[in-house]
């Protein structure tokens, strides 16, 4: 009696073994592997703030608000202009990793803000790669978010990014609007490409209130509305300025509205980076002939 008790707990034990075998292949398959199973949907209100060009006031003005808000930042850094000698319109690296400590991310806006250009393609990649460095030097982790500097494309360039590690890179509301406007068209997610996110809107030292709301009110249907900014206030390049009072406002308003305000790096959460469509410039086309009809028909 004995002995068959314990055969029988012996193909017991096979059989639990076989089972669980059986559904460790089930979850390891499937939805279970495919990162868009676990993607959050696209709230509406969903906003990606960005500051580029290693402007002093990032520091000084802007992340007491982030962190008075608790908002998510991207902050693009590059060592061109006068970064290395003028410490009053610029960051020192010590500020960018504090920027860092503070739980914002830093990204990638090349060494010399190199406007991308078929051209220089081939200086892409250590303009990239000297950014890291400074990056890794101060205990940043490498960046994985690039902003076009200059707003200025490149089809050549995509590869290079991608190669380099880079998941997104936000670019201007060009070509659909002319970039002195500061007008730009929502993200959206796997119909543009994440190199190519556009910019809603590109702050302008003559925005309003009303300016800022209109590329906040394309966060809507799964789009989301990725905002640039660079001094607040700017030091060298007045016409990039946004005046820290305004600024102030456009961050009360995001608060007391309940956006959600993340970096570039956070839309992870909302969007499969590996999902691009094959034709990148397409649905850029697109807006361009639709605005360019709706001019038309004014």
């Amino acid at each position: 009696m004995h002995k068959r008790n314990t055969m029988g707990l012996q193909q017991l034990s096979k059989v639990f073994a076989l089972a669980q075998l059986f559904l460790l292949i089930l979850t390891s398959s499937g939805d279970a592997q495919d990162p868009a199973a676990e993607l959050l949907p696209i709230p509406d209100r969903l906003v990606v703030l960005t500051f580029d060009d290693s402007v002093k006031s990032h520091f000084t003005v802007v992340r007491p608000l982030l962190k008075k808000y608790k908002f998510g930042a991207s902050f693009f850094i590059t060592e061109g202009f006068t970064f290395k000698t003028n410490k009053k319109d610029y960051m020192s690296w010590q500020e960018i990793k504090q920027l860092h400590a503070d739980g914002f991310e830093i990204g990638n806006h090349t060494r010399d803000h190199m406007s991308v250009t078929e051209g220089n393609l081939k200086k892409l990649k250590g303009q990239l790669e000297a950014i890291d460095r400074k990056c890794k030097a101060h205990g940043i982790p490498k960046p994985v978010s690039f902003a076009w500097p200059g707003n200025s494309l490149a089809k050549g360039a995509l590869k290079i990014l991608r190669q380099h590690g880079i998941v997104f890179a936000r670019r201007g509301g060009a070509p659909e609007y002319p970039y002195k406007e500061g007008k730009g068209v929502a993200y959206e997610a796997h119909k543009d490409h994440p190199l190519l996110i556009p910019s809603a809107g590109d702050a302008r030292p003559n925005w309003t209130l009303e300016n800022f709301k209109l590329a906040l009110q394309q966060a809507v249907k799964g789009k989301i509305a990725v905002l640039q900014f660079h001094g607040c206030p700017e030091g060298e390049h007045p016409w990039v300025h946004t005046p820290k009072a305004q600024f102030e406002k456009y961050m009360k308003y995001l608060h007391d509205n309940k956006y959600t305000v993340i970096a570039l790096r956070n839309l992870k959460r909302y969007v499969d980076p590996q999902k691009a469509p094959k034709d990148p410039w397409k649905l850029i086309e697109e807006r361009r002939a639709a605005l360019k009809k709706k001019e038309a028909e004014k």
